[in-house]
């Protein structure tokens, strides 16, 4: 297959995960962040009182810089630039994939990418293989399964590059696969392919002087733990059910499993990402406990470091479907259908029988697509959501949601503050924030950025005890505008109402 149709396929893959299964959304979780901090950066004038864009968390990344640099080239909103980004890196991605097949010698190299493309949610740290919202996140990670590809395939250049582009985009989704690949480069004596990694370093650490950034080095303090542990408890495994640290435990067996049947096949480049990555994911979940939930580690919160477990799933997804291919191929029908199960029962959030049916068309898809045509192995794009109705998030940008932005952009000055008090832990205010371009006065979702900087967090934490703990007294909040679900309940008259929200001006 030569390299324009393997271009192409890649590509049209990533267009068909994008775009169907398993998605991409937009101001539903953390790009509400990073959208904030855009529209603020392009126009200091907007969201001048919002807390959340005072101390942005992007100095150790060049995501905003390269986004605003693709907003002022194309004219572009900053939606279409991050969805071209996200789709560029997520065919990057696939193509790594299709290399790490390759290089197994598989007969079957796009069944098994279509398997992991398929994504997965990781518990626990609550992260996604393919990320739904383009954040940096979103970015790195299909480039460094590009780096895993071409390192798999000895093109160490291109292998460097890819992890610097990651490392660039998102330096704790990168610094794991960096590692391994500069230890493996030295091994190999290809010292000189390091220097895109050694660069990127640079570069971020020269793009990084002046902002503002959190801190390194210290205890977080008890006050801050209460608020990360209540707003951000993913990053506390003492905090986790056990059941999910087993969970990542089996996993990696299953890894280990995978591995010893596929090791002759497997090259050296190869066995490195494959075990190894996993290994540090399992490893993450002890280093965590020591050095968070024990010592207390400042940085810890901001790197995350348990995230690395999203490699111990999708390397399931990848070993587990190149086992089934290879006994499918050999006509060990049984051992196929085990493995099939395995990397097919991934992408499923639970079970019930709906889904347990549903895995069983799966591992036959999987046989059939294995012994017969690669393109069979799409068929799991529409089962999995149309027969196993697996819906991987909601659609939180509604009509009523959208005219509540358009009233607030064409009545109000750009200097309002307003405020969802009932709002709860919904994360609608946030996606009002980014669209109205309106300052909140707080809202749930902003809260994640409590794993930062200290004085975001206390304020934060002082914010949200005020509209959770007594009666709302707008006066004294110097809020302008306060926003309620279709309940009225303030002594002042509405100023817009539609069927889920009224709006009072409280000036």
């Amino acid at each position: 297959m030569n390299r324009y149709t393997v271009a192409a396929i890649s590509l049209a893959l990533a267009m068909v995960t994008f775009l169907w299964f398993p998605g991409h959304t937009w101001l539903q979780q953390d790009s509400q962040i990073y959208a904030a901090i855009l529209v603020h950066q392009s126009d200091p004038g907007a969201l001048r009182d919002d807390p959340l864009v005072a101390e942005p968390h992007v100095a150790f990344t060049l995501y905003d810089e390269v986004t605003r640099a693709m907003r002022a080239a194309t004219r572009l909103s900053f939606e279409a630039v991050l969805a071209v980004q996200q789709v560029v890196t997520r065919a990057l991605g696939i193509w790594g994939l299709y290399l790490m097949a390759l290089a197994l010698g598989s007969r079957r190299p796009w069944l098994i990418v279509t398997v992991c493309a398929l994504g997965a949610m990781v518990a626990g740290p609550q992260v996604l293989t393919f990320e739904y919202e383009p954040t940096p996140r979103a970015f790195a990670i299909p480039l460094v399964i590009c780096g895993i590809g071409l390192a798999a395939r000895e093109r160490w250049l291109g292998a460097a590059a890819a992890g610097a582009a990651a490392f660039l985009y998102h330096p704790p989704s990168a610094a794991a696969f960096c590692f391994l690949f500069a230890a493996l480069a030295l091994f190999r004596k290809k010292a000189t392919a390091l220097w895109p990694i050694g660069a990127a370093i640079l570069i971020l650490l020269f793009a990084a002087h002046g902002q503002a950034s959190p801190p390194f080095f210290g205890r977080i303090p008890d006050w801050q733990e209460r608020l990360q542990q209540m707003r951000a408890a993913y990053n506390w495994i003492s905090l986790w059910p056990a059941a999910v640290v087993f969970r990542h435990i089996i996993l990696f067996a299953i890894v280990v499993t995978a591995y010893a049947r596929l090791r002759r096949e497997m090259p050296g480049a190869l066995r490195v990402f494959a075990v190894g990555l996993p290994l540090l994911g399992v490893l993450s979940m002890a280093a965590s406990w020591l050095l968070l939930d024990r010592m207390h580690w400042v940085l810890m919160p901001q790197v995350q470091p348990m995230r690395l477990l999203l490699f111990g799933t999708l390397m399931v997804q990848f070993l587990g479907a190149a086992a089934g291919v290879r006994a499918a191929i050999r006509r060990e029908l049984p051992e196929a259908a085990v493995w099939f199960g395995v990397a097919y029962a991934i992408p499923f959030p639970d079970f019930d029988a709906r889904h347990v049916a549903v895995l069983v068309l799966l591992v036959l898809v999987g046989i059939a697509a294995a012994r017969y045509h690669p393109a069979i192995g799409l068929a799991a794009f529409v089962a999995i959501p149309l027969l196993g109705g697996v819906v991987n998030y909601p659609h939180l940008r509604t009509p009523q949601v959208e005219g509540l932005v358009d009233w607030a952009r064409t009545h109000t000055t750009r200097d309002a503050i307003f405020l969802f008090p009932d709002a709860g832990h919904d994360v609608s205010p946030g996606i009002f924030r980014a669209e109205a371009e309106r300052a909140l006065f707080v809202d749930w979702k902003s809260g994640g950025q409590v794993n930062y900087f200290p004085d975001f967090a206390r304020e934060w934490g002082r914010r949200w005890d005020l509209i959770t703990t007594q009666p709302i007294d707008p006066g004294s909040l110097g809020v302008d505008y306060v926003v309620l679900r279709n309940r009225p309940k303030l002594p002042y008259g509405y100023v817009y109402r539609n069927d889920r929200y009224v709006l009072y001006d409280v000036r």
